[in-house]
């Protein structure tokens, strides 16, 4: 009978098969143990462990067996900083189809130490993966070599050479304020109680409108990477994301935009429409809020052009008294004039700006509105229209005109009701909500 051959391994730190992540899983919860070697078990990867190979069989009709030597393969770095959850630790770069990086087919990973990256670079590298629609992962690897999850993301917009996690990217970064934010910050919530838990990371893409209660965030979520205004510092856990900035930043905001001394020339009309997403719709977008457009804009301005831009345009363009494909919500060169110029006549308002109009339904009276600290009549006119259809358990008392959590919380959950869900139900309600509500 064969003799069994015993050998010892030491696990990868940064393996995601199932079986290695609990381990980690398991020394993580047993760091506060002294254990018979001494040292931290981060320091030093998983425990070794014995592992059986019985010899490769007995030969069929001959009765022969041998014993055949266990290969190895070699431990990969450990993982310094490694949750113990299905998030994802640090880790190296992957090839693709291949294993850590330094494998037959890995890219070399670049030193973060040396990396300088501008800001249009990072937001360049963060479009990457959105034009080519990363699926979410925490145990995937992109061709480039990075994870498929929220801090893989960020490691790979950022350069890092290095898969990091939440719990490791603010080594990289200095902390910073909210009124400092540039494009290609990051905003950051580690839960170190339980880092699988709320734990997210998203990047700072800029200023939706001058408010500055929502920015344009890139993050790798579910189902693919994505771009989206998003309220300040999320849709969650607001209060607990923290602005940091990439210690390897160069230079302020290097992006493309319009002419800084305000110039009329127009920009042309293939920058708008369908598809179009530059700073010249969001330029178009806040012109159009200071003539009396902010209505059209529930979820504040950004740089894709969407329904809103066009029937805000269009707005506008009626309000001059045009019609026909005078009139179509495109900009041309004399609609971006009269309002780069501040010449023709203002949208104008919502028929008794909130008051009840044609047919009786009442009219949306804006977004603005329905903001923190804000009071107005339409407050309560909607808090009264939430009561009635069902959705008043939120309500302790009042309705009133202030805006409140409550009248957030009872809006979010008319706006679930209607099947809607992440930006769709922020309890901000839109011309959409109000049409629902009211007609």
């Amino acid at each position: 009978m064969p003799m069994p051959v015993f050998e010892e391994y030491e696990p990868a730190g940064d393996c995601p098969c199932r079986g290695c992540a609990h381990r980690r899983r398991a020394l993580a919860r047993a760091r506060a143990i002294p254990l018979r070697d001494g040292g931290h078990p981060a320091a030093r990867g998983a425990r070794r462990a014995l592992v059986l190979a019985t010899a490769a069989g007995v030969v069929l009709g001959g009765g022969g067996s041998a014993a055949v030597a266990v290969t190895t393969p070699p431990p990969g770095p450990a993982s310094l900083d490694d949750p113990g959850t299905p998030q994802g630790g640090r880790a190296p770069l992957h090839g693709p189809k291949a294993g850590p990086a330094g494998q037959p087919g890995a890219p070399a990973a670049p030193a973060a130490t040396k990396k300088r990256l501008d800001r249009a670079t990072m937001i360049n590298r963060a479009k990457l993966w959105l034009d080519a629609k990363v699926p979410y992962s925490m145990s995937d690897y992109w061709t480039d070599g990075y994870r498929q999850d929220c801090s893989g993301y960020v490691s790979m917009v950022w350069n890092l050479g290095t898969n990091e996690w939440t719990g490791s990217l603010d080594k990289f970064a200095t902390r910073i304020t909210k009124d400092e934010l540039l494009p290609g910050d990051m905003l950051l919530f580690h839960n170190p109680a339980d880092p699988n838990k709320g734990s997210h990371v998203t990047l700072f893409g800029g200023w939706v409108d001058e408010t500055r209660t929502h920015y344009i965030a890139y993050e790798q979520t579910r189902p693919t990477t994505r771009k989206l205004a998003t309220p300040y510092g999320y849709w969650n856990n607001a209060t607990k994301y923290i602005p940091y900035r990439y210690n390897g930043v160069v230079g302020g905001v290097d992006t493309p935009g319009p002419p800084a001394d305000g110039s009329s020339s127009f920009p042309g009309a293939a920058k708008f429409g369908p598809g179009q997403s530059n700073e010249h719709v969001a330029r178009l977008g806040r012109m159009l809020v200071d003539r009396g457009g902010s209505r059209f804009y529930p979820r504040g301005v950004g740089m894709e052009w969407t329904e809103s831009a066009r029937l805000a345009t269009q707005a506008f363009q009626r309000a001059q008294g045009w019609t026909g494909a005078d009139a179509d919500g495109l900009p041309g060169a004399q609609t971006w004039r009269l309002l780069v110029d501040r010449q023709g006549k203002d949208i104008p308002p919502t028929t008794g700006s909130g008051l009840p109009g044609p047919g009786g339904v009442r009219a949306f009276p804006g977004a603005s509105v329905f903001r923190p600290g804000s009071s107005h009549e339409a407050i309560t006119a909607l808090g009264r229209r939430l009561v009635k259809k069902g959705f008043g358990k939120h309500y302790r008392s009042g309705p009133g005109p202030r805006w409140g959590e409550a009248d957030r919380r009872a809006v979010e959950a008319f706006q679930r009701a209607q099947g809607w869900r992440g930006a769709e139900a922020d309890g901000y309600p839109g011309p959409e909500t109000w049409r629902r509500l009211f007609a």
